[in-house]
């Protein structure tokens, strides 16, 4: 099992409720293939910020940061997952 961390960008016009349950969906995502989130700590919302730059006509993003465990092939699953995920802006997954 290797540590990595997940930085990712959602939409800042979601409701708080749409955003949460976002959240939960990819840290279940992490359990239920094996991995563990390292802490509820770890799962850390930075909030909303404005972008250096548009993307995708869009001027402010809601930073998540997830740190978790899991198998080598799992982030692909992971970034497959988030590639096709509508209120997803961006993605970065890193191996620790």
């Amino acid at each position: 099992m290797n540590r990595y961390e997940v930085l990712y960008i959602l939409e800042t016009k979601l409701e708080d409720a749409v955003r949460e349950a976002e959240i939960e969906k990819f840290s279940n995502l992490v359990t239920e293939n094996g991995g563990e989130v390292e802490s509820v700590v770890k799962t850390a919302p930075w909030g909303s910020r404005r972008f250096a730059y548009p993307i995708d006509y869009k001027t402010e993003g809601f930073y998540v940061l997830m740190t978790f465990t899991g198998k080598p092939e799992f982030p692909a699953e992971l970034e497959r997952r988030m590639k096709i995920a509508d209120h997803v802006v961006r993605y970065k997954v890193m191996r620790k």
